[in-house]
């Protein structure tokens, strides 16, 4: 499983010209289903998010999680995230989980987070128009597999 976990001040997610979730501080993750992903995955990227220390403490250290500033996720599935790109001037996307067990996974997700935090998302295999303002910018990138 793979993550673009970026810091924003907002974000949204429009479908068909109708804003289906939105936040102000916090979290925008955008979510790649793996083939052969488990729960142990979900859970490996999701106590990530929620614990990852990236906002600014009192001396402007990145010592504060999106918890400790009271942030809210916005998840976003995005099966791109397992393209492969190496070969070619096409991405690969033969890595992608399959849409069911990705959007299974992507929803144990929302609600493993939901104990936690407010959790906004996307509309799963939708087109989908995000509006990032990220904070930073900070971008992180984060991998269940540890590859990068």
């Amino acid at each position: 499983m793979r993550a673009v976990v970026q810091r924003v001040k907002r974000s949204s997610v429009t479908v068909d010209e109708n804003v289906v979730g939105k936040i102000d501080q916090g979290l925008m993750i955008l979510l790649g289903v793996e083939q052969g992903d488990t729960e142990d995955d979900m859970k490996y990227i999701a106590d990530k998010v929620i614990n990852l220390r990236i906002f600014e403490d009192e001396q402007e250290k990145m010592n504060l999680s999106v918890q400790d500033v009271k942030g809210s996720l916005l998840v976003v599935s995005q099966f791109t995230l397992l393209g492969d790109c190496r070969k070619g001037r096409r991405p690969s996307f033969t890595e992608a989980a399959k849409p069911d067990e990705a959007n299974r996974l992507y929803q144990e997700m929302v609600a493993y987070c939901r104990a936690y935090l407010p959790v906004e998302t996307g509309q799963f295999q939708a087109d989908m128009k995000v509006d990032i303002l990220n904070d930073g910018p900070v971008t992180v990138l984060l991998d269940s597999k540890r590859k990068f």
